[in-house]
């Protein structure tokens, strides 16, 4: 993936800082080149390329597979003494193994500038990254600016300068687009939502009485779900993607458990003491409301496990690394389509070249049948923002992602580690420059 082609060298000596190759012929085969829509999950990014002289040529059905065969075309290119540049004949079919490569941006944690966003999409173009999950809102912070209810963000971002407004928004959305890359929102619930509004959170309570702090999203209101209703259709309006990322995980019970009316209500639906039953009650009304939007959903992998009635097109996160194989197993043989984050936590490092054990993951190791296995669309690399910030998030990232990246593309036989240490040290050169 990061210069990897199938050499077929010529064997004439070239001539000293002569130029070989005029120009690269672009052609889209088929007579709708998506040039003017999004890229989705069923985007066609294959290409052929044929470089030889005088004339090289790169055909793809869509527009995906030519950006992809340029991106290629790119890194075949090297410069000699006399600062001309060569390329060596060679003749390339590829496609993508896995139609889902994500990288995780968590914008709530630690805002992240506009300029930073937009310098890791080209990052990731380089690297054929094709989806932006974008964990936009989270505890710590609201930065999202919703023309619905403006008082989100004026409410819960850090500053009134730290926030994206509906023209950053866009401008993100296109910048990817033009890249062949998706932008999925993610506005996690009913947990990490302490920079909501405090009228949709569950008070908490001390005893008989509140204790003046505020747990998950108030399940048990008609009022939540009228508002969800509104900020989803303002969501599914301004990110054109077919799928929001509803988060689902790691809810704290504890607030629920404290409320008397959240008590009495589960009382009332039989949940007995299991709030999983709650939390799975607030999620599919969610996942209604998705679909009514006509939207898809992804959910972490707590939903699935906690048994919520998902609908059958719904994504699930892989994201817990202990037994994740087992994880995969269980939600593909349920027929849920599913998407790998465990392995690769990004925001995680450690000493040494640790890319390696990126590098090493297969994503299809895990007991099932093939149609189990064909359900798994991809994976993402996971940059939480804990201790990310815009000054070191590229270093932190890259070029450990390119290992990802590589994974998420290239065959299943391509796992020489010494072969890729080596197209690595170039590659990274490459996006320096």
């Amino acid at each position: 993936m990061f210069g990897y082609p199938k050499w077929q060298n010529q064997n004439e000596k070239k001539p000293l800082c002569e130029t070989e190759l005029s120009f690269l012929q672009v052609i889209i085969t088929s007579k709708d080149s998506e040039c003017d829509k999004f890229p989705s999950i069923t985007s066609d990014e294959a290409y052929h390329l044929q470089v030889s002289k005088p004339t090289s040529v790169l055909k793809a059905e869509k527009v995906w597979g030519v950006l992809r065969g340029l991106e290629t075309f790119s890194q075949l290119l090297y410069e000699d003494d006399c600062g001309s540049y060569f390329v060596n004949e060679s003749y390339i079919s590829d496609f993508p193994r896995f139609a889902y490569r994500g990288i995780l941006l968590d914008t709530s944690r630690h805002f992240l500038p506009l300029k930073v966003i937009l310098t890791n999409l080209d990052a990731m173009a380089f690297n054929k990254f094709n989806v932006l999950h974008w964990h936009i809102v989270d505890d710590p912070s609201f930065p999202y600016e919703s023309t619905t209810f403006p008082e989100l963000s004026a409410q819960g971002a850090y500053t009134p300068n730290h926030v994206y407004t509906p023209t950053d928004v866009h401008n993100v959305i296109e910048y990817a687009r033009l890249r062949g890359i998706r932008v999925i929102p993610e506005f996690d619930m009913p947990g990490h939502t302490q920079s909501w509004r405090k009228d949709i959170l569950t008070p908490c309570y001390s005893g008989k009485h509140p204790s003046g702090s505020y747990g998950p999203i108030n399940p048990i209101l008609n009022a939540t779900y009228d508002f969800m209703m509104k900020l989803f259709e303002e969501v599914g309006t301004v990110f054109p993607d077919d799928y929001i990322h509803l988060g689902g995980d790691e809810v704290d019970f504890s607030c629920w458990n404290s409320n008397p009316d959240v008590t009495e209500f589960m009382k009332k639906k039989g949940f007995g003491f299991w709030y999983s039953k709650l939390e799975s009650y607030y999620i599919e009304k969610m996942l209604d409301i998705v679909t009514f939007l006509n939207k898809k959903s992804i959910i972490w992998q707590e939903v699935f496990d906690d048994g919520a009635k998902l609908q059958p097109d719904t994504i699930v996160e892989v994201w817990k690394k202990f037994l994740y194989q087992l994880e995969l197993a269980r939600v593909t043989k349920q027929g849920h389509q599913a998407i790998l984050a465990a392995p690769w936590y990004l925001d995680l490092i450690s000493y040494g070249e640790d890319w390696k054990n990126y590098y090493s993951v297969e994503p299809l190791d895990f007991t099932g049948s093939k149609s189990q296995k064909e359900l798994v669309l991809g994976g993402e690399a996971c940059l939480w923002g804990e201790y990310v910030d815009a000054t070191n998030l590229a270093p932190r990232l890259w070029p450990r992602a390119s290992a990802v990246g590589e994974r998420l593309w290239s065959s299943e036989n391509v796992t020489d580690i010494s072969d890729a240490s080596k197209r690595l040290t170039q590659h990274r050169c490459r996006m320096l420059r």
